[in-house]
C-alpha cells in the first residue's frame, strides 16, 4: 500500500496484495462479505467518531501535553501511600532492568538457553525468603492483592477445606477469616474470587485500629481454614501479631496468612520465623504475602505491581505460580530449572491450584536488584527513616488544634488522623501548595469519615513535613 505522506502512518498492517489474498484464500468477494455473519443491526454502518490522523511529531507533542497535566511525586510533595509507595530507587536498578537479556526475555522454559533469567529469579526467591523468614518463595504474582487471595485458596486446598464441589451435597465448604484492617482493595479481590464457591467469609472488626482479638477469638473454630490479616496494616498499625498467633494456634489445621510492607522487615521480626523460648524470632506465618512495589519499583500512577509470595516447605506443592529450584547438570555444573510444576499445571481447570500462567518477572527482577544493592543494612535504614520521619509528622500534626491521632497503637510508616473539617477539601488546597495529601477513608470506613491516611517515606524531609503542619494549621 502506497502511503501519500510518508509521516502520517496509517499502521494498516495488510497491503492491498494481502487483501486480494486473504480474500482469494477464503472465498469471499469483498472484506464485507467476511463479516455478512454479523447482523446489519448489531454494525456501526458509518465511519468511528474520531479525530483526525496526527503525524508522528503531532501525536508525539499531544501526548507530551496531556502527560504534562499529571501530578506526581517529581513535581509534588506526596503524603499518599494506602498501599503504592513513593520510596527511592537506586539507579542501577533501572540500568541493569532495562538490558535486553532481562527487558525482551520470555518465560524461561528452556533453562539452557534462560540461565541468567533463572539465576536472578532465584536470586529473588532467595531473598524474599530471607527478608519473611519463610522456607520457600514463589516466582511472583501479580500484585498484592491477588497474591492474598491466592494464599486464601492455597489454604483451602492444603487445609482441605476446600471449595464444595457441585455433588458434594451438605458439605461444608469451610471458612475464611480476613481482618478489616487488610487493605480494603485487597479483601475485595479475595471476595470476588471467592464469591461462587461454598465458602463463608468472616471479617473481623477491629479496635483502635488494630484486630480485634475478642472479635478474632470468637470467630475461631474448627471449620476455619485460614486467618489473613496484615501488619503493619492499612492503617500503619503494628498488629498484636504473638496474640493473634496464640488464638489460631489453638485449633489445629487453621494456617495463619500475614499481608506485610516488606520493607517494615528492616526493623520486624520476620513473621516466618518461629518463635523462641526467650521472645525472640517470629510469630509462624505459615504463608507470608505482599506487595513489593516498594523494593525497587516506580509508583507509576499504580502499576504494574508485584505481589510476592513465601511459605512453609511443608506446603510448596500447594504454592501458585512459578518455582525456580536449583539443580547440576550432566557434568556436576550448578544450574537453575523451573521446578515441582509443568508450564500448564495452572490452566488444568480444577486439577490446577491457581490460574496463574504468568507473573510480574521484571518486576521481580527490579526488586532482586534492589535489594542486592541496598543490603540488609540498607533495607534496616530505610526501615528506619521511614519510622522516625512518620512518628516525627504524625507528632508536629497532633499538636494542631482540631487534629489528633485516631489510633493509639505503634505505627510504621502510616497513621491515620482525625481532621477538624473534610479531608477532601483539605487536599485540595494541600494540591494548590504543591502537596498531595492522604487519603480520605471515608470512601472505605464510612465511621472513619473526617479521618486521612497519612504517609511518610524515606523521599519526605523534615523540612517537607513541617511546611505540611504549617500549611494544616492554616486549614
Amino acid at each position: 500500500m502506497r502511503v501519500k505522506n510518508p509521516i502520517a502512518m496509517p499502521y494498516i498492517p495488510h497491503t492491498e496484495s494481502d487483501i486480494r489474498e486473504m480474500l482469494k484464500a477464503s472465498g469471499a468477494a469483498n472484506i464485507d462479505e467476511l463479516f455478512k455473519s454479523i447482523p446489519t443491526q448489531l454494525r456501526l454502518n458509518q465511519p468511528l467518531n474520531l479525530p483526525k490522523a496526527l503525524s508522528e511529531p503531532e501525536a508525539t507533542k499531544l501526548l507530551s501535553e496531556l502527560a504534562a497535566q499529571n501530578t506526581d511525586a517529581a513535581k509534588t510533595t506526596s503524603f499518599l501511600g494506602a498501599g503504592c509507595y513513593n520510596h527511592f530507587v537506586p539507579a542501577v536498578v533501572d540500568h541493569l532492568a532495562a538490558r535486553s537479556e532481562f527487558y525482551t526475555a520470555y518465560t524461561p522454559y528452556q533453562p539452557e538457553t534462560s540461565q541468567g533469567a533463572l539465576t536472578t529469579i532465584f536470586e529473588y526467591q532467595t531473598m524474599m525468603c530471607e527478608l519473611t523468614g519463610m522456607e520457600v518463595s514463589n516466582a511472583s504474582l501479580y500484585d498484592g492483592a491477588t497474591a492474598l487471595a491466592e494464599a486464601v485458596l492455597m489454604a483451602l486446598h492444603t487445609t482441605d477445606k476446600k471449595p464444595a464441589r457441585p455433588d458434594d451435597a451438605g458439605r461444608s465448604g469451610g471458612k475464611v477469616i480476613l481482618s478489616k484492617s487488610i487493605h480494603p482493595e485487597y479483601r475485595a479481590v479475595v471476595r470476588t474470587w471467592l464469591e461462587d464457591l461454598n465458602i463463608k467469609i468472616i471479617e473481623i472488626d477491629f479496635a483502635d485500629g488494630a484486630t480485634s482479638l475478642e472479635a478474632l477469638e470468637k470467630k475461631l473454630d474448627g471449620n476455619v481454614a485460614c486467618v489473613a490479616y496484615q501488619s503493619p496494616n492499612f492503617f500503619g498499625i503494628v498488629e498484636p501479631v504473638d496474640q493473634i498467633a496464640k488464638l489460631v494456634r489453638k485449633y489445629e489445621g487453621v494456617m495463619l496468612i500475614n499481608v506485610v510492607n516488606p520493607i517494615s522487615l528492616g526493623l520486624l521480626k520476620p513473621p516466618g520465623e518461629p518463635a523462641r523460648l526467650d521472645g525472640s524470632g517470629g510469630y509462624g506465618a505459615d504463608i507470608v504475602v505482599g506487595d513489593a512495589q516498594s523494593l525497587g519499583n516506580r509508583m507509576s500512577f499504580g502499576g504494574p505491581h508485584l505481589g510476592f509470595m513465601a511459605a512453609k516447605m511443608a506446603h510448596i506443592r500447594k504454592m501458585p505460580g512459578r518455582i525456580v529450584g536449583e539443580t547440576v547438570d550432566n557434568k556436576g555444573r550448578r544450574g537453575f530449572v523451573l521446578t515441582l510444576s509443568t508450564r500448564e499445571q495452572h490452566i488444568r481447570r480444577e486439577k490446577a491450584t491457581s490460574n496463574i500462567c504468568s507473573n510480574q518477572a521484571l518486576c521481580a527482577i527490579r526488586t532482586a536488584i534492589y535489594l542486592a544493592a541496598v543490603g540488609k543494612e540498607g533495607i534496616k535504614q530505610v526501615a528506619t527513616l521511614c519510622l522516625q520521619k512518620a512518628h516525627y509528622a504524625a507528632d508536629q500534626i497532633s499538636k494542631i488544634p482540631g487534629f489528633k491521632l485516631a489510633f493509639n497503637g505503634p505505627f510504621f510508616n502510616e497513621f491515620v488522623i482525625e481532621c477538624p473539617k473534610n479531608p477532601e477539601q483539605i487536599n485540595k488546597k494541600l494540591l494548590k501548595a504543591g502537596i498531595i495529601g492522604g487519603l480520605a477513608l471515608k470512601r472505605f470506613y464510612p465511621k472513619l469519615k473526617n479521618a486521612m491516611l497519612l504517609c511518610v517515606t524515606e523521599m519526605n524531609t523534615k523540612e517537607e513535613i513541617d511546611n505540611l503542619t504549617i500549611l494544616l494549621k492554616n486549614v
